[in-house]
């Protein structure tokens, strides 16, 4: 092999060498902004993480009753508790004939869940208000 060919090859070899280093710290920023960006859709209370094993509840009012439910439990069982009487055709959220107004917002009582505890003290305090 001669020198000049030998040169070649070195110079090759340190260009890959350097490519390479410089996909794996590019791949190592990546996963750093990955998992350092995980709990930013991570819901929490007041800056406070909460744990697994608190419950939360959510108070929930119809017709003049309140009454507290485990957040993301079936809203069908909540509605049943308060009275509300929406009907099921379908059961399986298709039809849209279960939809019932939690705090304004449109769920199928059917396949929906009690949604989590508003951040406003008012509502904390009142309830959402379930109107079938």
């Amino acid at each position: 092999i001669s020198q000049k060919s030998g040169n070649n090859y070195l110079q090759r070899l340190h260009h890959i060498s350097t490519t390479m280093k410089t996909v794996s710290h590019l791949f190592l920023l990546a996963a750093i902004i990955c998992f350092s960006s995980v709990n930013a859709f991570v819901s929490n209370n007041n800056g406070v993480a909460r744990k697994s094993s608190q419950l939360q509840m959510t108070i929930l009012s119809a017709g003049g009753k309140k009454a507290d439910f485990k957040e993301g439990s079936p809203l069908k069982n909540a509605c049943a508790k308060l009275g509300v009487k929406p009907k099921y055709s379908c059961k399986k959220g298709d039809c849209g004939s279960c939809t019932v107004s939690v705090g304004g917002s449109r769920i199928k009582a059917c396949v929906g869940k009690v949604p989590p505890m508003p951040r406003l003290k008012s509502l904390q305090e009142k309830g959402l208000e379930v109107k079938g």
